[in-house]
């Protein structure tokens, strides 16, 4: 039987820097992993991925957040979509006349019946010519966190890779109830406003996007 009932493929153009996601404290990463896929089987790939990536230094390291990297090339997993979409979803649902009021369910929706192209399971940054980006663009942001502690207020500094603006992300969702479609229009706009990656409260991450025709 055939579920597929709609496609959209899509590109997103950053309009700000994106800052890596990915802790990296090995166990920081498993907690984090299972807690936004639920999936064991998810968490063993990430984790054999990040065996084959760069090696650091420690001590950076458990300070730092990142990418993963393959030949050479930083990548995001298809969940942080999925993750964008809840965030951008919940956000929407609340503005009276939208798409995503309709939907009350709207996290179940996200999970169950919306799903991005297996060939985007993992998904490069690429340049406006389709070609995947090299690791040598990628920068480090450091930036302050503040936190009230019994001793006062405390001042730390995280780290995170980051490429560049102008970087472009390319999939296709596949819908098996097209009417959701809308939905998910209406939180790709909202991309333009609080996008991917960490410090999106900050800006970071936005992004404009148009629908690609094959």
């Amino acid at each position: 039987m055939k579920f597929e009932n709609g496609k959209l493929k899509v590109r997103l153009t950053l309009l700000e820097q994106c800052l890596g996601t990915k802790p990296g404290n090995d166990e920081l990463l498993r907690d984090y992993i299972v807690s936004k896929s639920g999936d064991e089987a998810k968490m063993a790939e990430e984790m054999k991925a990040r065996e084959d990536d760069v090696n650091t230094e420690d001590a950076i390291e458990k300070k730092m957040t990142f990418f993963d990297k393959e030949g050479g090339h930083p990548y995001i997993w298809d969940y942080m979509i999925k993750g964008f979409l809840k965030e951008a979803w919940k956000t929407i649902k609340g503005i009276k006349g939208s798409k995503c009021s309709e939907f009350k369910a709207y996290k179940q929706k996200i999970d169950n019946v919306i799903f991005l192209a297996e060939e985007d399971r993992k998904i490069f940054f690429t340049d406006g010519n389709g070609k995947p980006v090299s690791c040598s663009i990628i920068t480090e942001k450091e930036r302050p966190l503040r936190a009230q502690t019994m001793q006062g207020e405390r001042v730390a500094l995280a780290r995170s890779e980051s490429v560049p603006a102008g970087s472009i992300l390319t999939f296709t969702f596949i819908f098996i109830e097209p009417e959701l479609e809308s939905c998910v229009r209406e939180c790709l706009d909202y991309g333009f406003y609080k996008g991917l990656g960490q410090w999106r409260n900050g800006g970071y991450g936005r992004f404009k996007w148009e629908e690609v025709k094959d």
